[in-house]
């Protein structure tokens, strides 16, 4: 998966929070807003709100979706984003995570992205 393949598939499912995002697919999302986000933030130059401010409201929602979807992929619950408002910990913590490799095959929140085994797992 490219970064354009990526940002394409974060946008196209901007509200969607079931199922499963790759390393890829996030990471490459995370480049994209943070490369838009400078570049934004330079041609906004000092301005109070701007251009950069929208585009940080716009990104928002499939920011949040794909960071479910990623924690998804390795198991763990969406709700797991409210470390965010731990200091420090919070986000040392998400980090490792969001950086952990994907579970292969079928977990609890769907089938593997690439393919892999679409079984179900037993209860």
């Amino acid at each position: 998966m490219n970064m354009f393949e990526a940002v394409g598939a974060c946008f196209s499912k901007f509200a969607t929070f079931s199922g499963r995002a790759r390393r890829a697919e996030y990471w490459w999302f995370a480049l994209f807003n943070v490369i838009v986000g400078i570049v934004l933030g330079f041609a906004q130059g000092g301005a109070e709100l701007g251009i950069a401010d929208l585009y940080s409201l716009v990104i928002l929602l499939p920011s949040l979706a794909v960071s479910a979807r990623r924690l998804h992929d390795t198991g763990r619950s969406g709700w797991w984003q409210l470390l965010v408002f731990v200091p420090i910990v919070g986000w040392i913590i998400l980090l490792i995570w969001f950086c952990q490799p994907s579970n292969v095959g079928h977990n609890v929140h769907g089938a593997d992205p690439i393919g892999g085994d679409a079984a179900p797992l037993a209860a």
